[in-house]
């Protein structure tokens, strides 16, 4: 399986630490945040990864991670996102790197503590659709979450207000090639950006939709909170 890491975005909430460079290069406690979710990659068998971003300070990524050799990578390839648009628009980007094959997506600023490789060794058994993985959280009403009825989800809903559990879907998403399709026919929403979440729907309702509950600490790292919260998960566990 090919994996995409999508590094784009403004990184307006960590305003004024993103003025001079990408979120995703910030350190989190001894290593650039983006050196994370690479690893976790290669961790679990994904050796041909595409990274997505944007900005002025996309020839970074380049100076920063190379070619991808010292990660252990067989093929590190770039791409660049004009603009923002929400996480579906940039995952539409890596169609022509994804050649019909099945892709492991995963937000840059995602820090997972084990490893993924179970759930894409099943993914690769699953003969069609998406896995996500989950995590409950205490506070659910900054990311999409996952409505959970007999062990099944029955919908998943997009920074409710009045989240209906606290399990999130985190920012790991498993595809098929149909995923390309689905993300043309989006509308943008009300936050003018087309919505992964409605992707993981629209595999929902087709019944094409799996899920794993994640092991391990997990956090994004997207707010000075939750920066903070990373950056100290890992130094206790390097200690």
């Amino acid at each position: 399986m090919k994996g995409v890491v999508l590094a784009g975005g403004t990184g307006s909430r960590l305003y004024p630490l993103t003025l001079v460079t990408n979120k995703h290069l910030l350190p989190v406690y001894n290593k650039p945040m983006i050196y994370y979710p690479i690893s976790t990659l290669v961790e679990a068998g994904v050796k041909d990864v595409l990274l997505v971003t944007g900005g002025e300070m996309a020839g970074d990524f380049l100076r920063l991670l190379g070619n991808g050799k010292e990660f252990g990578l067989s093929r590190l390839s770039y791409t660049y996102q004009k603009g923002s648009g929400g996480i579906a628009a940039a995952l539409s980007l890596a169609e022509d790197f994804a050649e019909k094959q099945k892709i492991v997506v995963i937000l840059g600023d995602n820090i997972i503590e084990g490893s993924i490789k179970k759930y894409v060794e099943s993914y690769q058994k699953q003969e069609k659709g998406v896995k996500i993985l989950l995590r409950e959280v205490e506070y659910p009403e900054r990311f999409g979450v996952a409505e959970i009825e007999n062990e099944k989800i029955v919908s998943i809903e997009e920074k409710p207000k009045n989240p209906k559990s606290n399990y999130i879907v985190i920012g790991v998403y498993m595809y098929d090639s149909q995923v390309f399709d689905i993300i043309r026919g989006l509308k943008a929403s009300d936050r003018g950006e087309l919505e992964i979440t409605d992707v993981n729907n629209y595999y929902l309702k087709k019944g094409a939709l799996t899920y794993d509950i994640l092991d391990g600490f997990w956090s994004d790292a997207g707010t000075f909170d939750s920066l903070l919260l990373a950056n100290n998960l890992v130094a206790k566990k390097k200690k």
